[in-house]
């Protein structure tokens, strides 16, 4: 009787709702990142309901006739798998990679959702967004992002030949690393007025986001934000992990080696 009075007492663990990641700026020339992304799609995204990728999986992307690139394809059918093993994936879009587009939903099973998106975890409602559109401070940064993210100013890109894209994009590249060399990290952060304003238009009370490189959990009355940390396991003080949220509620953060943190 002791035994299966015991056992009635014992507590079921909460079941893992969904995993949150971003920022892994994943590209051939990361071979540390690429694998430790690749371990948490086998070990841990497979065990969850749904995976929320939540930009900058990849460092760039030039358009979805590029999947077929080896290192792309390795990540998409990786990514597949994760689908086929019964996950749901979500995706949003990141400033990197907001090129990402139906051929890609359609080869790894994701749907593409808006930026931002109000999910439900558990029961509440939670706010979803890369973060790039809070960047209010950062003004020049602001003026590019409305004008590529225009149909417009895509389709003459997409219309653009495969090499010439990759040029282009290698150019930008160059040019934002040189011009946040000179700007301050507030300005490169999220505007405070501006994370009130998405609270208060969704009325939720818990957003996850990234694109900062500056992982937190920031509370403020009565309001969660979790901020996500990006990707560098090349460096040696390795940097990344994912968040994950329970069917009780519950949310933990994890390193990226799996570690809770």
């Amino acid at each position: 009787m002791i035994a299966d009075h015991n056992a009635n007492q014992t507590k079921a663990q909460p079941e893992l709702v969904a995993l949150f990641v971003s920022d892994t700026h994943l590209n051939p020339g990361l071979p540390l990142t690429t694998e430790a992304f690749l371990r948490f799609l086998e070990k841990q995204a497979i065990s969850a309901k749904a995976l929320y990728l939540l930009g900058d999986l990849f460092e760039y992307w030039v358009g979805d006739d590029n999947i077929n690139d080896a290192y792309n394809l390795r990540i998409v059918q990786a990514l597949r798998k994760v689908h086929d093993h019964g996950v749901q994936l979500y995706w949003i879009a990141g400033n990197r990679d907001f090129l990402i587009g139906t051929d890609f939903a359609a080869a790894t099973g994701a749907v593409l959702l808006h930026d931002p998106s109000v999910i439900e975890l558990a029961g509440k409602k939670v706010i979803i967004s890369h973060g790039d559109a809070q960047c209010t401070d950062d003004h020049a940064y602001m003026k590019f992002r409305e004008q590529v993210r225009q149909a417009e100013w895509q389709n003459n890109f997409l219309a653009m030949p495969l090499d010439q894209r990759k040029k282009i994009i290698e150019g930008l590249r160059t040019e934002s690393k040189m011009e946040q060399k000179q700007k301050s990290v507030a300005i490169m952060d999220v505007n405070a007025d501006a994370i009130a304003a998405l609270f208060s238009q969704t009325g939720t009370s818990t957003m996850i986001h990234g694109h900062t490189h500056r992982p937190a959990i920031h509370v403020s009355n009565d309001q969660t934000r979790y901020v996500l940390p990006d990707w560098d396991c090349e460096d040696p003080d390795k940097r990344g992990g994912w968040l994950a949220a329970y069917s009780d509620g519950s949310i933990q953060t994890y390193d990226w080696d799996g570690s809770l943190k």
